[in-house]
């Protein structure tokens, strides 16, 4: 079942999530639906909050990125309760999107290389390192479960140019190709 992406605007995009367990209701599905979703709507990354529950779950598919970074070619996981633990390196920019922000792309800054512990879809407790592009999708997925956005690590100046761009992804004054939850979108009177 194709979930509904909310945009940016949206109260639980801006929580800190919620740890399960592993009997968690409909786990499975809300998976499947997600990764179906995430497919959808042409994403690497998609994590809970963005299809509006507030738990600590992102899914990931780099596979879109093989051409350029072969690393990422079989790089399709589910992470349950995850903890970035460290993060190190010489910072590095690279261009971000995010389906909760369509239409936005900005050059943003993180670490190259994270040590994470996590729990798999079978719920064994896993600690991994990743480094470059794997890094950076979970970084960003993990922000949403941290109740942040990329958009938040925009500098100042930046953001304040796309203030009237975010207002309208907000409102629905927007076009996606992907079903969407717009916080401020108005109610039509009948």
């Amino acid at each position: 079942m194709i979930l509904p992406i909310v945009a940016y605007g949206h109260p639980t995009l801006k929580k800190v999530a919620k740890e399960i367990e592993k009997d968690h209701p409909g786990l499975d599905e809300l998976i499947s639906n997600m990764f179906e979703s995430m497919y959808i709507s042409a994403g690497v990354g998609l994590a809970a909050p963005q299809v509006n529950k507030s738990i600590r779950l992102f899914i990931v598919d780099a596979t879109p990125y093989a051409e350029d970074y072969p690393e990422v070619s079989e790089f399709r996981k589910v992470f349950i309760n995850p903890y970035i633990l460290e993060e190190e390196g010489e910072e590095w920019s690279f261009n971000e999107g995010c389906l909760s922000v369509p239409k936005v792309r900005e050059d943003i800054i993180r670490k190259p290389k994270i040590t994470i512990e996590y729990h798999d879809r079978e719920f064994n407790l896993i600690e991994e390192q990743y480094e470059g592009v794997m890094a950076r999708i979970i970084q960003h997925e993990y922000d949403h479960i941290e109740g942040r956005i990329f958009i938040e690590k925009v500098n100042p100046l930046r953001k304040m140019l796309l203030k009237r761009k975010l207002h309208d992804i907000s409102t629905g004054n927007i076009d996606v190709d992907y079903k969407m939850i717009f916080p401020l979108k108005s109610k039509k009177k009948k």
